[in-house]
């Protein structure tokens, strides 16, 4: 067995490579990251049993569910690096397909975990059923308008919404007129929606596969691109660096746990059946309700909005926004996401806060009116039409994630995202 080398100096990060430095060290720093991680960990518990024992307005058992799930995903999202932005900007600026297999494994386990739900809920689906309480929405222009807008945003501000909201917890300040300009977005959304959806959504045919085929024959259609798609990427996936001989010991159980990226398809797969149990116990992941809802709430109450927005307060399913007056149990999921990744960032010295440049806020700002824009005429973002409407098997899901993908690949290719 070779012997551990001892080169690397306490204080920087350790990524475990292959024949990589043993030693991880301990400074003041890592314990003064450590007390803060103890301490949000605390608050965290403690607001979750304060939660599940309320009983007014935005709390309950669901409000600390949504937490819970909320803290999981931005630790999955921040140790496994699931990011649209970073998985699709490897992916087409330097042909490394690693990443994008968490996506694939994310939406596999998700679309099988939906399918046995449904087959409780629903056992025969018939002709012009639609999933219950799950994200299928209409197919129109506007969809893939909106898809193919929301991705621009990605590329332009550095992130979808879930990713700013993680990259918010690792420190990154440009999160913030990132999320500003989202806000930005759902406003011109809300008032650009009626045009848009009396033109294009609300006869807009709602596919459901299963509804057309029956679970089996679309789970095993949709599996089948997947695996496609998964073997097409193989030419650009990289081959896998030689590791060293390792000792599990505390160091290294620390290092796997805290610095290492974690595995693509552990970390898709994670991904996947948080999704499930979410939606078992709350109903489909998205990260834009309660945000847009805020936005909906002011514009409301300043007059701005016409009296009506057809068919966004029950007859379209998705991230949809209403009126409200406390946090839901989406705004304890958002919650949830920063502060989990801020936990796992934390002990990986990985929080940093990152300055602010003039030019990076203003294109942090113009990408994220874009992102706001697309998530309310697409009813959903990357995770709550891509990721939860492709669990569901819902064509919208498929269209938004195409035309998403199309977005990024032209965005990348313009050098869109190099203007920080």
């Amino acid at each position: 067995m070779t012997a551990p080398s001892t080169s690397t100096t306490a204080g920087a990060p350790e990524n475990g490579g292959a024949g990589g430095p043993r030693v991880l060290g301990w400074t003041r720093a890592d314990t003064v990251r450590t007390i803060v991680a103890v301490l949000i960990a605390v608050a965290l518990f403690i607001t979750g049993l304060v939660l599940q024992a309320g009983r007014g307005p935005g709390t309950g058992p669901t409000a600390s569910f949504a937490l819970l799930t909320g803290v999981s995903l931005g630790i999955l999202f921040e140790r496994g690096r699931f990011c649209f932005y970073c998985i699709f900007r490897d992916l087409f600026e330097k042909r490394n397909s690693r990443g994008t297999y968490s996506i694939l494994v994310a939406l596999a386990v998700g679309l099988v975990g939906y399918t046995i739900v449904f087959s409780l809920r629903l056992p025969i689906p018939q002709p012009g059923d639609l999933a219950p309480g799950a994200h299928v929405g209409p197919v129109s222009l506007s969809l893939v308008l909106a898809g193919f807008t929301f991705g621009l945003g990605v590329v332009i501000s550095g992130g979808c919404i879930g990713g700013h909201l993680y990259r918010l917890g690792e420190g990154s300040l440009r999160a913030l007129p990132a999320l500003a300009g989202a806000i930005l977005g759902f406003g011109l959304g809300f008032l650009t929606w009626n045009a848009m959806a009396t033109t294009f959504t609300l006869n807009a045919p709602v596919p459901w596969l299963p509804a057309a085929a029956g679970y089996v024959p679309a789970v095993i259609l949709q599996l089948a691109i997947l695996i496609a798609v998964g073997v097409w990427l193989l030419k650009w996936n990289p081959p896998v660096e030689a590791r060293a001989e390792r000792v599990i010991d505390a160091t290294e159980i620390r290092r796997t746990l805290f610095f290492k990226r974690w595995p693509a398809l552990l970390t898709g797969a994670l991904v996947g059946i948080v999704g499930v149990l979410y939606y078992l116990r709350v109903g489909p992941l998205g990260v834009t309700s309660q945000l847009s809802s805020l936005t909906r709430t002011g514009l409301d109450e300043a007059g701005l909005l016409p009296e009506t927005l057809v068919g966004l307060d029950g007859a379209l399913a998705g991230c949809v926004a209403l009126v409200v007056e406390t946090i839901t149990e989406n705004g304890w999921l958002i919650i949830g996401i920063v502060l989990g990744s801020l936990l796992a960032a934390l002990p990986g010295r990985r929080f940093r806060i990152e300055p602010l440049t003039v030019r990076g806020t203003g294109t942090a700002v113009v990408g994220g009116v874009l992102l706001g824009w697309g998530a309310v005429t697409g009813l959903g973002c990357t995770i709550g039409v891509f990721l939860s409407g492709i669990h569901a098997s819902a064509g919208s899901g498929w269209v938004f994630a195409i035309s998403l993908v199309l977005a990024l690949g032209l965005g990348f290719r313009l050098g869109l995202h190099r203007g920080t």
